[in-house]
C-alpha cells in the first residue's frame, strides 16, 4: 500500500512540486516534427502543468514558448509565425525560438524594453521524427537519452500520440503489470490474443533486477514441466516502459507517460523493428485500426480534433471516461489499447492508492515507486539524483520474451539480449 502523501508526491507533476522538479531533469517528448510546419499555425501544448505554444520558424527551427505574450497577456496560440519569429496579434511583439524578442512595432525605435523583456522559451532538439524539449534548470542542457526506437531509421518505426484522462502514473503501472495481459486482453471473440504464451500460466513469479538508468521487470512463467518462458518488461527512469516482442509479433514497443498535468497524460507509443523496415500490415493496421477495432496504437480515424486553443488538439480521442470509452458487455471495449486506458482512467484521473491490496505480482510496480519517490527526494534535499546522472547509453537496452531452463537465471541467460545496439537483431526467437 501506498500512503496519501507519497501518492501525492508521485501524481503531482506541477512547477515546484518534488515530482515535477525530478520530471524538469529528463527531456520530454512531446510532439512529432510534422506537427509543427514552418510558419504555421502554432500548436498548444501543455507539459507538467505549463502551458505552452509549439512552432516552427521560417528556417525550420522549433520554438517552445508560452502560451501568453508577456505584453498584456494575448493567446500566443493566434500568433502569427514569420520572418524567423512569431509575432503576438494583439501589437506585434515578436519573438524568436530562444524567447528574444525582435520586435515591437508600437514602442520606440530605441525602447529599452526591447532587450530587457523575453518570453519564457524552452530548448527543443528534433530526432527522427519527434521534437524533444528540456524543462530543467537553464544552461547546457543534457544530451538525448539514447533510445533505440528514436535512432533506428524512421522507416522502423511508427509513432502515434494521444492523451489519456488519468495522471502519467496510472498509466504507466498498467505497462509495467505484465500480469493482467492475457486475462485483460483474452477476448472473448476467439482473437489471436487468447494464444497468447502468457495464457498458459497466469500466476507467473516475479524477479526484480535495478539498472543505471531503471528496472528489469521479469515474469517467470512455466512452460512445460522442464521450461521457464520470462517475459522482461523494462521502466526506465522518469516515464518510459518497454514491453517484450510476441511469437505472433515480433516487434519491440513501449510508450513514453509524459505528464500533461495531474489529470492527464501525453501517450506516446512507438513500434520498431531494430533491424529492418516496420511491416507494412502493421503499419496499416496501426493507422486504420481492425474492422472497427483499436489496435495498440490510436488509429488515424478515431482521434476527435479539438480547438487549437486546447493542449494537443489532434491528440484527443474519441474515445473517453464520458462516453464509456464505447464499452459493449457483448463485445468489451472496442480495442486493446482502450483495455488498457479503461482500467487506468475508467474510476477517477487520480487514484487513491491507500486503498489498494497489492500482490506479489505487483512487486514491479511497488519497485517503480520507491525508485521514483527515491529519486525525487534526493533531488529534494539537494543531492543529484542517481537516476538523473545515468549516461544516455544507459538507455539502450530492450525488453524481451525467452524460454530458458525451467529455474534458469533469466538475467544471465537475457544479458545481450537485453542490451541494444543499432543494426542488430534480436538475436533469439521471441
Amino acid at each position: 500500500m501506498t500512503s496519501h502523501e507519497d501518492n501525492e508526491t508521485l501524481v503531482r507533476v506541477g512547477p515546484g512540486t518534488p515530482m515535477g522538479q525530478l520530471m524538469r531533469q529528463y527531456w520530454l517528448p512531446f510532439l512529432t516534427s510534422e506537427d509543427v510546419e514552418p510558419d504555421g499555425q502554432p500548436h498548444r501544448v501543455r507539459l507538467l502543468g505549463e502551458d505552452l505554444v509549439a512552432f516552427r520558424d521560417s528556417a525550420g527551427n522549433v520554438g517552445l514558448v508560452d502560451h501568453a505574450c508577456p505584453h498584456r497577456g494575448a493567446p500566443m496560440v493566434f500568433a502569427r509565425v514569420e520572418d524567423g519569429g512569431i509575432r503576438c496579434i494583439y501589437h506585434g511583439w515578436k519573438f524568436d525560438v530562444t524567447g528574444r524578442c525582435q520586435d515591437m512595432p508600437a514602442e520606440p525605435a530605441n525602447s529599452p524594453m526591447r532587450s530587457r523583456v523575453g518570453i519564457q522559451a524552452y530548448p527543443v532538439r528534433e530526432r527522427n521524427g519527434v521534437l524533444w524539449t528540456y524543462m530543467g534548470p537553464a544552461g547546457d542542457p543534457p544530451p538525448l537519452p539514447e533510445l533505440e526506437w528514436n535512432l533506428v531509421p524512421e522507416s522502423h518505426c511508427v509513432v502515434t500520440l494521444r492523451v489519456q484522462e488519468c495522471n502519467w502514473l496510472q498509466a504507466l503501472e498498467g505497462e509495467v503489470d505484465s500480469a493482467h495481459a492475457a486475462i485483460l486482453h483474452g477476448r472473448r471473440n476467439g482473437s489471436t490474443i487468447t494464444q497468447w504464451r502468457q495464457g498458459q500460466d497466469l500466476t507467473p513469479s516475479f524477479e526484480i533486477q535495478p539498472h543505471e538508468a531503471g528496472i528489469s521487470i521479469a515474469a517467470r512463467r512455466k512452460d512445460g514441466e522442464e521450461r521457464n518462458y520470462v517475459r522482461v518488461n523494462q521502466f526506465l527512469m522518469p516515464f518510459w516502459t518497454l514491453v517484450p516482442p510476441q511469437t505472433q509479433y515480433p516487434e519491440l514497443s513501449g510508450h513514453a507517460w509524459v505528464p500533461i498535468d495531474d489529470h492527464h497524460t501525453l501517450a506516446l507509443m512507438f513500434s520498431y523493428t531494430p533491424d529492418q523496415p516496420f511491416y507494412e500490415k502493421s503499419r496499416k493496421l496501426f493507422k486504420e485500426g481492425y474492422k472497427g477495432r483499436e489496435t495498440g496504437h490510436h488509429s488515424e480515424v478515431a482521434y476527435a480534433p479539438r480547438p487549437v486553443t486546447e493542449p494537443f488538439p489532434k491528440y484527443w480521442s474519441r474515445f473517453t471516461r464520458a462516453n464509456g470509452y464505447e464499452y459493449d458487455y457483448a463485445t468489451g471495449m472496442p480495442g486493446l489499447w482502450l483495455e488498457d486506458a479503461a482500467c487506468q482512467s475508467g474510476v477517477m484521473p487520480i487514484y487513491d492508492r491507500s486503498r489498494e491490496h497489492l500482490g506479489t505480482t505487483d512487486s514491479g510496480i511497488a519497485r517503480v515507486r520507491r525508485m521514483l519517490l527515491d529519486n525525487a527526494k534526493k533531488l529534494a534535499q539537494g543531492t543529484a539524483a542517481p537516476a538523473v546522472g545515468a549516461a544516455p547509453s544507459a538507455f539502450m537496452v530492450r525488453a524481451i520474451s525467452i524460454t530458458i531452463p525451467a529455474g534458469a537465471d533469466w538475467a544471465e541467460l537475457g544479458r545481450d539480449f537485453m542490451k541494444a545496439e543499432l543494426g542488430k537483431g534480436f538475436g533469439y526467437t521471441p
